[in-house]
């Protein structure tokens, strides 16, 4: 047997491992050079570009906001951003002197920006004026380099500010549409990029290669601008003449949904918004009419009769006793005219605005069908409107109504809902009974103008029969011809509407002498369009009543709204009569009553004295035949 050296042996074994161990490194290089090559080459490729390019964005241009009729709401101007690559500044005192006296910046401290080594180019300042930039251009500053860069413009200031909402320095929608619509309108960034040396100095015969923006889309919305400049002098005069904290307007397409105008005050110029003041930028941007809630008073008797009306709670021949007040659970309820109504069907209820009948027919309805037919009207559900921050209103729990609550939601009291909300349910009233989600944007289109959406309208439900909403109709339109929605009548048209004054709250507790003063109304009654709602927030003095301070708004935007669409008259023969003032000084409530109906005069009462102190207007005063006169007494 030959046996083999153990040196031999050992010598083999080496080698064996020598080889393996070659054979182990050279497939880990080749593993680590296919990773390389197949799996990190885009991200290897991406960081060499980083080294050895430089690039400017190029921003890409929101897209614009346009009204019905085409016109633009919200648009781009054009300015400029400046940088500076240190690297490539030749005479770093002299741009720092030229910058610093064009841009009104502070020259040390951008001296020492541009004197930095450490990084390859800083931003100066952005949005640039074009007279600016070309200023500086002029001076041809080696190292000093410009992007085309836009800001957002509103051609109309101030109108729609709780609406458009506005964008931040870098064209980010903050709120409003803008916000909501954020995704849409931006659009995509595009680059320019320089060829450069390891220390970020230009390369000789560099080509600049250009990679473009993509523009945002174009929102087109319901929003008249026509109709919306009606609404939002109505805000503006009703703040400054009834020296009120607030006032607003909505007016919306009753048979789509649609919003045709939505205007509060005060407002403030999108162009400037005050960004210094957060708290009053804060304020003056929310949107109340969808963010906020109010007792709504009278103006919610409509849904109570709707619903009455479709459960067969009432009929035709049913009569009504008002003897000023209500004794519901040991509690006494006041209706708001003290010496009462006497006895009257539920059309002279619905005329009168008579709490007492509202009452009864909440308590007949019970607390599960009155709930289920205002719920059915979208009261204590959001409305699912296309904006940022709605409130779904307040209703008490169900099964904590007691029967006294029940009485007073049958009035409007003990409920809280938006404007938007009230305006989307009397749209349903009235427009045959179908609820539709309301919405600001129908439809939006890409830079190059193909359409990518078109907003079709949604019936949410149906609130109540066609039957229901006819008969509706009818009792609404004699509120306005005769009863204290008077003036926000329109000779020749047939107008329908319901009037509200509510106590607010504060802490829990009613707030003295503090109101909200409201009109809801629709035309024309024989085929409704347009529903209007006018909101006074705390009117001053003691002209506090929704038929006094909401009424007339209300009428002077219809009015417009008829001669802008050309709709024509539903009654050409119309003759406005014309009576005095009756001398109603010192008489009783009664007395004075009895003689401003001898004149065929409506009238409100602040007070519960025993005699007329002063009247709204004053004694011989022209004024039409069915007017609302303000009587105070003491």
């Amino acid at each position: 047997m030959n046996n083999v050296p153990n040196s031999t042996v050992t010598t083999r074994k080496r080698l064996l491992i020598l080889i393996i161990s070659i054979t182990f490194l050279f497939c880990v290089l080749f593993g680590r050079l296919g990773y390389l090559q197949l799996v990190a080459r885009k991200d290897l490729q991406s960081r060499a570009a980083e080294q050895w390019y430089r690039d400017l964005p190029l921003a890409a241009p929101r897209g614009k906001i346009l009204d019905s009729t085409g016109s633009v709401l919200a648009d781009n101007r054009e300015v400029y951003s400046v940088y500076v690559r240190p690297n490539a500044v030749t005479d770093k005192q002299a741009v720092a002197a030229a910058l610093s006296g064009h841009l009104n910046l502070v020259y040390d401290k951008l001296l020492e920006k541009i004197s930095s080594s450490r990084v390859s180019e800083i931003t100066i300042k952005r949005a640039v004026e074009k007279n600016v930039a070309e200023a500086i251009l002029a001076q041809n500053l080696d190292g000093v380099y410009f992007t085309l860069d836009s800001k957002r413009y509103y051609p109309a200031s101030n109108y729609l500010s709780q609406i458009l909402g506005f964008t931040n320095i870098d064209n980010v929608g903050q709120n409003g549409l803008e916000g909501y619509y954020d995704e849409y309108l931006k659009g995509v960034d595009g680059f320019a990029y320089t060829a450069t040396d390891i220390k970020g100095h230009e390369l000789e015969n560099n080509v600049t290669k250009y990679v473009p923006a993509i523009p945002g889309c174009d929102l087109t919305l319901s929003l008249d601008m026509n109709i919306q400049s009606f609404a939002e002098t109505a805000v503006s005069n009703a703040l400054s003449e009834h020296n009120a904290k607030g006032a607003s307007m909505i007016v919306m397409d009753c048979n789509t949904g649609g919003v045709v105008a939505m205007a509060s005050a005060p407002g403030f110029d999108l162009n400037e918004p005050p960004r210094d003041d957060l708290n009053m930028l804060n304020a003056l941007s929310k949107n109340k009419m969808i963010v906020d809630v109010y007792e709504p008073g009278s103006t919610f008797k409509i849904f109570t009769t709707a619903t009455a009306l479709e459960n067969g709670a009432v009929s035709d021949s049913d009569r009504f006793f008002c003897g000023g007040a209500r004794q519901v659970d040991g509690q006494r309820i006041k209706c708001w005219r003290s010496i009462g109504h006497g006895s009257q069907d539920l059309g002279e209820g619905v005329k009168n605005s008579c709490n007492c009948v509202f009452m009864d027919l909440a308590l007949r309805l019970g607390t599960d069908k009155l709930y289920d037919g205002i719920r059915n009207f979208g009261f204590g559900s959001k409305t699912n409107v296309d904006f940022y921050g709605e409130s779904r209103g307040l209703l008490m729990q169900q099964s904590a109504v007691k029967t006294v609550d029940l009485a007073r939601i049958g009035f409007g009291q003990a409920v809280a809902v938006t404007p938007l909300q009230l305006v989307t349910a009397v749209s349903a009233a009235v427009n045959g009974g179908t609820l539709y989600e309301p919405y600001f944007v129908s439809q939006v289109n890409d830079y190059s103008g193909k359409l990518i959406y078109e907003r079709q309208p949604k019936e949410v439900r149906k609130a109540i029969s066609p039957s229901t909403s006819e008969k509706l109709r009818n009792m609404l339109e004699k509120v306005v011809s005769e009863g204290g929605g008077h003036k926000a009548g329109v000779a020749g048209y047939r107008i329908g509407g319901k009037t509200g004054t509510a106590q607010k709250y504060e802490n829990g507790h009613i707030a003295q002498g503090k109101y909200v003063s409201s009109f809801v109304g629709f035309a024309p009654v024989e085929n409704p369009r347009y529903v209007l709602a006018m909101i006074v927030d705390e009117p001053g003095g003691y002209m506090y009543y929704g038929s006094l301070v909401a009424a007339p708004y209300a009428g002077e935007v219809f009015k417009k709204i008829f001669d802008y669409t050309g709709l024509k008259p539903s009654q050409t023969d119309t003759v406005v009569e014309w009576v005095n003032m009756p001398d109603v000084l010192g008489l009783s409530p009664e007395e004075a009553s009895k003689r401003l109906s001898e004149r065929g005069l409506l009238f409100e009462s602040d007070g519960e004295g025993s005699s007329v102190a002063s009247c709204v207007p004053v004694p011989g005063t022209r004024i039409p035949k069915g007017d609302v006169v303000l009587i105070r007494t003491e």
